[in-house]
């Protein structure tokens, strides 16, 4: 049997907060025009924001090293589909 980590409230509150301050940030982002910038900065924050939720509420911080190597080969394949898939689409003589 696994030992459980308790996760103090105020972690969970900080975080939230944390959400809430990047969803803002967002939003005041999205009104400057950065040009080809613009999505850079939006999937940066997104990225920001998602790991946040991975670590912390699905409780990954706090996961073994197996956790840690299935996140890692998931984040990888990822990768490796979007890149197939950009690689697509640019080869693609419009």
């Amino acid at each position: 049997m696994t030992a459980e980590h308790i996760v103090p409230r105020r972690v969970y509150y900080a975080v939230f907060a944390a959400l809430l301050a990047l969803t803002a940030l967002t939003v005041i982002v999205a009104r400057f025009d950065l040009g080809p910038m613009n999505s850079v900065a939006a999937l940066s924050i997104a990225v920001l924001k998602a790991s946040l939720v991975v670590l912390f509420f699905m409780h990954v911080k706090y996961g073994s090293r197996l956790v840690w190597v299935v996140l890692g080969a998931s984040v990888l394949w990822l990768f490796l589909l979007i890149s197939i898939t950009l690689g697509d689409y640019v080869s693609r003589g419009w």
